[in-house]
């Protein structure tokens, strides 16, 4: 069963590197229309960036919690 637990984890830290590298391409995005009058494009990608961290620190609490 530790086998399988190891496994799992390997392939949860794959998916968190994914989605922490999506996380950070998000957030580029909302560079360049800081400042301009789409505030709220602006905050709704913050926002989706901000739901996407919490993802990542499930996968990655659910990596350590393997071990």
């Amino acid at each position: 069963m530790a086998g399988s637990t190891q496994s799992t984890a390997t392939e949860l830290a794959t998916i968190a590197d994914n989605v922490e590298q999506y996380r950070a391409r998000v957030a580029a995005l909302a560079e360049a229309h800081i400042g301009t009058d789409r505030d709220d494009f602006v905050s709704a990608i913050h926002e989706a960036e901000r739901q996407i961290r919490v993802a990542e620190r499930g996968l990655r609490r659910a990596i350590r919690t393997a071990g």
